[in-house]
């Protein structure tokens, strides 16, 4: 296996070579005016070393990678009452489908995808105020990075509330059958800002450790449900392109029309891409093509 503080840059200089940096997720403006040609890469191992080349000192908005902590909150406040309200199989279906919530009848199949996130959402809001839910949700990132300086960029949210139509449809769907305890403004309110969280990619995969379940790295919550997690990451992370995603990089990972990804190797390390240009299926072009080599030269795998 090569060593990552000679392979990263190699790898770092492979992605700019391509000229094809894919498109930016242009239905939000604030995220419409990042450069695409941007990529950035972060290794953060169980023994505790960071590895990193590109840009990736550049803070960008993480997206729904947020989603991944905040369902590690709700299942450590509702435990498996979560489930009663949303499914754990994958879509099949855009990250934002409303076609498949009223066909489901308001229950999402998943956590990750859009709606099954607002239901998570709203799960650790509980009747709490929003800035409360916010609190503890930003402490636990920051908690797992070890890094106080993370911060919600506050134009980013309102940019969200402002052009979140869609988002806006998938809440009251919800609240249509039953399916938010809370006003659908709170919890979107809620969901707006988490995805929000501004983060650089040596920031994110160093918050990615809990996941790793390595000696030595932060405990935040049990092993059960660390595997459950990075279950859900693997069959769901990447919304429709979730089995192509498995195909060709074989690890648990959670992407964000912000173009970041965390990916976790268990046991071995937790990794964190950024490229901002998209490819079809809403996730990293560049960063799911840097995984994807960066796994077979690794020879990481959980097959």
């Amino acid at each position: 296996m090569p060593d990552l503080a000679t392979f990263l840059p190699r790898l770092d200089a492979g992605m700019r070579e391509d000229p094809s940096w894919g498109e930016v997720a242009s239905y939000i403006p604030e995220l419409a005016r990042i450069d695409p040609e941007q990529f950035a890469i972060a290794v953060a191992s169980a023994d505790g070393a960071l590895y990193q080349a590109g840009d990736a000192d550049v803070p960008f908005s993480v997206q729904s990678v947020t989603k991944v902590f905040t369902l590690a909150i709700a299942l450590g406040r509702s435990g498996d009452q979560l489930w009663t309200r949303v499914g754990r199989e994958p879509s099949g279906r855009a990250f934002n489908s409303i076609v498949q919530l009223e066909q489901e009848e308001g229950r999402p199949r998943n956590p990750f995808i859009n709606a099954g996130a607002i239901v998570t959402t709203d799960e650790v809001l509980a009747g709490r105020p929003p800035s409360v839910a916010l609190a503890e949700i930003v402490q636990f990132v920051r908690a797992a990075a070890e890094d106080d300086e993370i911060h919600i960029n506050d134009a980013v949210a309102a940019s969200e509330t402002a052009y979140g139509h869609r988002n806006f449809a998938l809440a009251h769907f919800l609240a249509a059958y039953d399916n938010l305890r809370n006003p659908p403004e709170m919890t979107l309110g809620t969901y707006f800002h988490h995805c929000a969280l501004e983060m650089t990619t040596a920031q994110l995969a160093l918050a990615g450790r809990f996941l790793v379940d390595a000696p030595g790295l932060p405990r935040l919550v049990s092993r059960s449900r660390i595997r459950r997690l990075n279950a859900l990451m693997l069959t769901c992370g990447h919304y429709d392109g979730s089995g192509d995603f498995a195909y060709r990089v074989g690890l648990p990972g959670k992407s964000g029309v912000g173009g970041g990804i965390l990916a976790i190797v268990p046991g071995r390390a937790s990794i964190a891409v950024w490229s901002p240009g998209l490819n079809q299926y809403g996730n990293s072009l560049k960063g799911t093509e840097a995984l994807a080599r960066l796994a077979r030269a690794m020879d990481w795998s959980i097959f």
